[in-house]
Formats: C-alpha cells, sequence, structure tokens
C-alpha cells in the first residue's frame, strides 16, 4: 500500500468528489485504513462516486473525465500492482503509472 501511495502521491492530481486532497490523506489514512482494508477484505467496500469534470477538446467541443477519490486511485493502484505482473507478465513498471489517475 505504500507502494501504491507513493505512486498515487507522484502523479500528483486533483481531488475526487470526497474532496480529499493529496495532503489531506496520509492523515486521512492514519485515522481509517484499518476500517477501509477490513472492508476490503469482507467485500463490503463500496467506492464514492468519481468527480466528473468536462475537459476542452483541441478541435472544440469538450470530453467528460471522472476523477475518483484519492482513497480509491490508492485502492485501484494497489490492485494493479499485484495483478499486473499475474495477467501481464512482460508488462513494465512503468506501464503501472499509466493505470492509475
Amino acid at each position: 500500500m505504500r507502494r501504491a501511495w507513493k505512486r498515487v502521491k507522484g502523479n500528483k492530481g486533483a481531488p475526487g468528489s470526497d474532496g480529499m486532497t493529496l495532503e489531506d490523506f496520509p492523515t486521512f489514512a492514519r485515522s481509517h485504513w484499518s476500517t477501509i482494508r477490513q472492508d476490503l477484505l469482507d467485500g463490503t467496500y463500496q467506492p464514492k462516486p468519481v468527480h466528473r469534470v468536462s475537459i476542452p477538446k483541441p478541435n472544440g467541443g469538450e470530453r467528460w473525465l471522472g476523477i475518483p477519490s484519492v482513497v480509491e486511485r490508492v485502492i485501484q493502484q494497489a490492485i494493479g500492482q499485484v495483478l499486473t505482473p499475474i495477467f501481464d507478465p512482460g508488462s513494465s513498471e512503468s506501464s503501472l503509472r499509466a493505470t492509475s489517475m
């Protein structure tokens, strides 16, 4: 999880729908991670909704982008770090960076 957090922190990014910033996450995690971990193990974890933002396209128009919460990004990154070597053993470390927002 520490490796996942370091990757998410390095990727930077905006807060998700819960408004938590990258700077807020360490304090939040110290207080809540044991509950989140247990919910994940029990299969009862419920992710937060993504924050939807509009991004202008170069040729005009817009496209929608969903920004997950920092907690979701850490969980997604941790899962990717475990599963990618199993299901795609030829992938490089740098490809894992692209899988998390």
